[in-house]
């Protein structure tokens, strides 16, 4: 089951996009019985959930909190994680990256998948993997 909360309605995009790129990246692991929620905020709520859980003051793109780390991760094995991402940062990089913001949400949904699926991208052999099942994603969606 994919929840998809959208708390930013002043900017307009396609949210089947979302669910799409998320129901991708669970097919893509087998997982399409795991529940994620996502949340569609703004820079000031995506700040404070930075700020007060991993230390760092700042708004980012997209924040994926894995239900299936530490030591109760096999409590609820169905449950994958929650992500959040900031519409307009993501307005603003796909504007940086001269595609659509439809595009961008999709590229962040599916990075934020993947990290919730246990992928990180802290070594070189993990960024290659992530980034190249990423790419495989996208293209199927």
């Amino acid at each position: 089951m994919i929840l998809i909360t959208n708390n930013c309605q002043d900017i307009s995009f396609d949210e089947a996009v979302i669910y799409r790129a998320a129901l991708a990246a669970l097919a893509s692991h087998n997982a399409e019985a795991c529940e994620v929620s996502i949340l569609l905020t703004d820079d000031a709520e995506v700040q404070a959930l930075n700020r007060q859980y991993r230390n760092v003051d700042a708004p980012t793109d997209v924040l994926a909190f894995a239900m299936r780390e530490g030591s109760d991760k096999e409590l609820n094995s169905h449950l994958l994680g929650d992500l959040v991402l900031s519409i307009p940062t993501a307005r603003c990089q796909a504007t940086e990256n001269d595609h659509s913001l439809e595009l961008e949400l999709a590229y962040l949904t599916v990075h934020g998948m993947l990290h919730l699926l246990g992928y990180d991208h802290q070594t070189a052999e993990e960024e290659a993997e992530m980034f190249e099942r990423q790419e495989a994603i996208l293209r199927l969606i």
